[in-house]
């Protein structure tokens, strides 16, 4: 059978939405990244078992995105299934100041939300840009927040397609990372506090001026390119390496945040690359640090077959 062959079997009794090489550079914050083999959106639960039931059968590769930050695609695409969560959005409140909130859902929605219902803890990622699932995946946090520890819970789909629900201190949260079973993030809980509204507002304004006046968000990037090394800040060794302002093709180290590598319009995945490497490997010789990498770099270098 041929790949899209294999790829429609398994995609047999979908009834969610299906574009054939549909370009990744439409759906990633970099603006970055070849075609996908195929793009679904399910329409919910019952929906995306069909596809996982189908993955694992006709042995399809698969990738789940939600919002397509911290992400690089590279120039070859994806093959396979790309799986877009972004209809996994649904928000509702929970007893015990817990806010249920769909793996799709942005985080400066929820945290808009969580405001508006007089609930504080999420102030932190009201300028992060992802989604749920893909800030669970990574614990992503900024200016002293992490989400790793609001998740009272998280509900999965297994790759047998069996609904599956795991406790938040099982995932063992670390600086950027989690510790997931196999399988795709559908919905979590999150545990949050009252406090006034006004107060909870302010903050989450705050910290999105703070991120609009240190971060280059006028041009599309996938955030924080490198995680900090332990005690030190990435940007902070790639500003005194030199390097703020280097270019490759229409990629750029970012003038204002050396952590950021900026898309100035027609940058492709190996620009990007060719920046990394070259930042990584001065901050090494210069500083004896080696810099670990922060976004996910997903996808193939050449079109190829599934």
């Amino acid at each position: 059978m041929t790949d899209i062959g294999r790829i429609k079997e398994a995609l047999t009794g979908f009834v969610g939405e299906i574009r054939f090489n549909e370009p990744m550079h439409r759906y990633t914050s970099f603006k970055i990244g070849g075609e996908a083999d195929a793009m679904i959106f399910p329409e919910g639960v019952d929906d995306l078992k069909k596809v996982v039931l189908g993955i694992k059968k006709q042995r399809v590769p698969f990738f789940v995105m939600g919002k397509g930050t911290n992400l690089l695609v590279l120039d070859g695409g994806i093959r396979g299934i790309v799986i877009n969560l972004m209809s996994f959005r649904k928000l509702s409140l929970l007893p015990d100041n817990s806010l249920y909130a769909g793996a799709g859902a942005q985080l400066p929605l929820i945290a808009r939300h969580a405001a508006g219902m007089g609930l504080s803890g999420l102030e932190f990622a009201s300028g992060i840009p992802g989604s749920l699932g893909g800030a669970i995946v990574m614990n992503a946090g900024a200016n002293g927040g992490e989400i790793g520890p609001l998740i009272r819970g998280i509900r999965i789909l297994d790759m047998d397609g069996e609904i599956r629900d795991i406790k938040g201190d099982q995932l063992r949260f670390g600086y950027r990372s989690s510790c997931l079973p196999q399988g795709i993030i559908i919905s979590a809980e999150l545990r949050l506090k009252r406090s006034e509204k006004s107060k909870t507002r302010d903050k989450g304004r705050r910290e999105i001026i703070r991120r609009g006046k240190t971060q280059p968000l006028s041009l599309p990037n996938a955030g924080s390119v490198f995680k900090n090394p332990p005690g030190d800040y990435a940007g902070r060794l790639i500003e005194e390496a030199g390097l703020k302002g280097l270019t490759v093709g229409d990629a750029q180290v970012s003038p204002l945040h050396a952590n950021f590598i900026v898309n100035m319009g027609r940058a492709t995945a190996r620009d990007v690359l060719a920046l990394i490497r070259m930042i990584g490997k001065k901050v090494e010789t210069e500083k004896g640090i080696t810099l670990e990498l922060e976004i996910k770099v997903v996808g193939n270098n050449k079109r190829g077959r599934v």
